[in-house]
């Protein structure tokens, strides 16, 4: 098999190539099962069948949800899109109303759950979504239907043939996929994604990712249900590459250690608070020890690549690698020798820091509705620029608009949103997606995001702010670890801040002063002077009228489950500025 122009094609295409023994590898209690590459295509054929046996037809929908990534998530995906329905998947962490929400615009017959916590809320609204027919689960639940009951229905290979007809009427024009995208406002859309649009961001984003064809391992945690991650695995499908599923975000760290990956998928709030682990053992060493680590990590936060900061840095770098950061290295595994990271802008610190350490994080951009991928950063070939995404891959075209928002063209972009043609037509005009997203180009074809064209407000006196530069830099204090930034028509910016409870706790401790809740550090005098000092030191980056004239401290972890959060971990700025509408009224109090 040459040319692969459907989803499905991926499994043969790797079968034919590579063969692999452990093709999908899923811990089941303290076991890793592997999967093959034959045994995936067997389980995937067997589900197709079953499926016909249910009476599904071409352009039906099937929604996943799934609390975690697993071997049974593909086997049903390639299942699914071989009988020309399609694949509809879902955030597990949503409330139930978006549940039934989706379930009724996608028009989804069948659900299948990964777990009793999903079946519970889907089972609660069932009786409000009259298409769907059954709830199957990847794990046995009391009550609930087993996906092994489809498995079972379509092994008897007689119908295979069936298979094979319907397989040849799927062109790569076809829709693949319904990706309902989580959305910082409103209700969710969805991104009907084609298998060309998947394809084409396959092939083209392949080109820059330097894998050892056919013996690389990737620990899999982002969420598949997410575009970003599910395109990724098509392209370790494509070159080879064994997947092990993460068992979950808590348990990465643990994982890394097992299964030695030499290539990961992150997001820029997995990477921080990997840095800040690492920060918190170097700083509970004592001596010379201390010494020797603090100065690499500075060594590591002056890094620029390609040699650029001349013979005398690549000394104190070489003694750097040495010394402390292979000990680094050793603690994800040993053998990463890649993360790539979306979602979000990585601080640049934590760019030099990983890079100077031989991990480095190849920042990339892109949006559901481009399948995902229009930018990213390679090593290779002087592709690689510390506060840039990338160049453009291979077959996107992207210009700036006047206003600055980014405007992208390809086979990647979206067929459009799903019985929506309103809002498709706002945001695709002439071919071009219009991403919502302000950047430039440099003189090197490097594309930088510079911010959110939503997000950039203005403040009571006409001067533009663009949050996300500011809350970047102010991370980078070991006192925050989230902030939000507000000030839309308002006289001054100021902000949200979410303490890094355990970093404050430990500072606390050492000055002998008593915080024992995350309250009671919010509401603490000290803790918020020295809070001050982090503010107006980073403040100094920023003109006059950027710079956060006053905040309030927040006693909540921002999370996904607060709803703070999305489940791609950006904030959800209208949520966060209605929660803590008592601290906004306490900042802008008659003070317009």
């Amino acid at each position: 098999m040459d040319t692969i122009t459907r989803l499905f094609d991926f499994p043969y295409y790797q079968l034919e190539k590579y063969k692999l023994t452990e093709a999908l590898a899923t811990k089941y209690g303290e076991k890793w099962v592997a999967t093959s590459t034959q045994e995936y295509i067997d389980k995937a054929n067997a589900f197709s069948r079953g499926l016909l046996r249910m009476g599904i037809k071409k352009d039906d929908k099937i929604a996943v949800i799934s609390h975690n990534n697993r071997t049974e998530w593909n086997i049903v995906d390639i299942g699914i899109l071989q009988t020309g329905a399609q694949n509809v998947p879902v955030y597990p962490t949503i409330s139930e109303e978006d549940f039934e929400y989706i379930l009724n615009h996608s028009e989804s017959q069948y659900v299948i759950v990964s777990n009793e916590d999903l079946f519970n809320k889907i089972s609660s609204v069932k009786a409000n979504v009259p298409k769907l027919k059954e709830i199957y689960s990847f794990e046995d639940i009391a009550g609930c239907k087993s996906w092994n009951e489809i498995l079972e229905l379509g092994k008897d290979t007689a119908n295979q043939q069936e298979v094979e007809d319907i397989k040849k009427t799927i062109t790569t024009e076809d829709l693949a996929t319904i990706i309902y995208t989580s959305g910082t406002t409103g209700r969710p859309k969805g991104v009907m994604l084609s298998h060309k649009n998947i394809v084409s961001n396959v092939l083209m984003s392949e080109e820059r990712v330097p894998f050892e064809h056919g013996k690389s391992v990737a620990l899999s945690f982002l969420p598949v249900c997410h575009i970003y991650e599910r395109m990724i695995l098509y392209i370790y499908q494509y070159v080879g590459v064994s997947i092990y599923f993460a068992e979950s975000i808590e348990k990465v760290s643990a994982n890394i250690k097992e299964v030695s990956p030499d290539v990961i998928t992150a997001v820029p709030r997995l990477l921080e608070k990997v840095y800040d682990a690492i920060i918190a053992k170097g700083t509970d060493l004592t001596g010379i020890k201390k010494k020797l680590f603090f100065w690499a990590v500075d060594v590591g936060h002056e890094y620029e690549p390609y040699g650029a900061n001349g013979p005398w840095y690549g000394l104190k770098l070489w003694l750097a690698r040495k010394l402390i950061f292979s000990k680094w290295k050793a603690g994800l595994g040993g053998k990463l020798g890649l993360m790539v990271s979306g979602s979000a802008a990585i601080q640049p610190r934590l760019a030099r820091v990983f890079a100077a350490a031989e991990i480095p994080v190849m920042e990339g951009y892109g949006l559901t509705e481009t399948s995902p991928v229009i930018a990213v950063n390679d090593m290779r070939n002087k592709g690689f620029k510390i506060g840039t995404v990338g160049r453009p891959l291979k077959g996107v075209e992207v210009k700036i608009a006047e206003d600055g928002e980014i405007l992208t063209k390809s086979d990647s972009v979206m067929m459009g949103y799903f019985n929506d043609p309103e809002k498709t037509a706002e945001a695709i005009t002439d071919g071009y997606f219009h991403t919502g997203d302000i950047g430039e180009i440099d003189k090197d074809g490097f594309l930088k995001i510079t911010d959110r064209k939503k997000e950039m407000f203005k403040t009571s006196g006409g001067k533009y702010i663009a949050p996300q530069l500011i809350e970047n830099a102010m991370k980078q204090s070991r006192f925050i670890e989230q902030i939000m930034v507000i000030g839309d028509g308002e006289k001054m910016p100021a902000a949200f801040i979410q303490p890094d409870f355990a970093f404050v706790k430990s500072w606390a401790s050492r000055k002998g002063l008593s915080v024992n809740s995350n309250q009671e550090i919010a509401d603490s005098k000290e803790v918020h002077e020295r809070l001050q000092e982090e503010v107006d030191a980073i403040n100094k980056k920023f003109g006059h009228w950027e710079q956060i004239k006053k905040f309030e401290l927040t006693p909540d972890v921002w999370s996904t489950e607060g709803g703070e959060m999305t489940p791609t971990l950006k904030l959800k700025r209208k949520a966060v500025k209605e929660k803590y509408k008592k601290l906004y009224d306490k900042i802008y109090g008659g003070d317009k």
